[in-house]
């Protein structure tokens, strides 16, 4: 097995290689005179793993590129991120199905897709081949044990996330509650007004996402009000957008914690374990 990663997600490819005791093949990339995606890769020929998170457009080009350059006996795709995955269905009129695109696009020339705790399970059908995705619970239980809180109460902003913040609190035996959200417009919520037992307490939030911070700055104030003695964010894939760091800081969040899916300074535990351990079950 040999693993190659996109130009965005060499780290984490070469911890899955780490990882697996198994070869990270190097790629170059750069751009022609017109803007135009080039890579060269090295030799593929073996079963090879292919590890890109789709960030953005680019992500996406290389990603196709680096697929049709694989020449493998068998190519097995790791999108720790995926993004559109949030476009599942059709809202309004004439609107794609984002991510039914994007699965028909990178499936076709692979045998096998691992995603990372992605938003709707659901659009995994749509690689039309088999897929599954990680809950990292086990990285974020150590990230947070690690991280030495005092008794801390592990919460979900909204009832879509308390699986995943419940799961978390059973592995390290810790509390867990969850918040009541509102969306008003795509950056504002609003909490519905509940008691938490937080007082005194730290609070660490866990979420699969952190996009705009809008969620996450709101819950804080609330738990702050509450008389919480600190808020911490963990999540899974951080995006940050819109200056969403800046917005948790002045929330009173005092540490914001990503894992590597999405590669920046925010990452702060790996997913790379988990990654390996579906590649060598398969």
């Amino acid at each position: 097995m040999k693993v190659v990663g996109t130009q965005k997600s060499q780290i984490l490819a070469s911890r899955i290689a780490r990882e697996l005791d198994e070869e990270l093949v190097t790629t170059r990339f750069s751009r022609f005179p017109d803007g135009e995606h080039y890579l060269q890769t090295g030799s593929l020929d073996d079963r090879t793993v292919i590890v890109g998170s789709l960030t953005d457009s680019d992500a996406l080009i290389q990603l196709l590129l680096l697929i049709d350059a694989c020449q493998a006996s068998e190519n097995i795709l790791v999108l720790p991120y995926m993004g559109y995955a949030r476009q599942d269905k059709q809202f309004n009129p004439g609107e794609p199905i984002s991510a039914r695109a994007i699965g028909r696009a990178l499936g076709a020339e692979v045998s096998r897709v691992i995603t990372v705790q992605v938003h709707e399970p659901g659009v995994l059908t749509h690689f039309g081949v088999p897929a599954t995705t990680l809950s990292p619970v086990k990285d974020v239980t150590r990230f947070i044990t690690t991280a030495g809180f005092s008794d801390p109460l592990i919460l979900a902003p909204d009832v879509g996330a308390e699986r995943f913040a419940a799961a978390i609190a059973r592995e390290g035996r810790w509390e867990h509650d969850h918040l009541i959200k509102t969306r008003i417009t795509g950056e504002e919520v609003r909490m519905e007004p509940k008691r938490l037992a937080v007082e005194q307490r730290t609070a660490v939030i866990v979420d699969d996402i952190i996009s705009t911070g809008g969620t996450l700055a709101t819950a804080s104030r609330m738990l702050l009000d509450q008389g919480a003695r600190a808020v911490h964010a963990v999540c899974v894939h951080g995006i940050f957008t819109g200056g969403a760091y800046a917005l948790l800081i002045n929330a009173g969040i005092v540490g914001v914690a990503a894992s590597d899916t999405i590669e920046s300074g925010y990452s702060r535990y790996s997913v790379a374990a988990d990654i390996a351990q579906a590649l060598k079950e398969c």
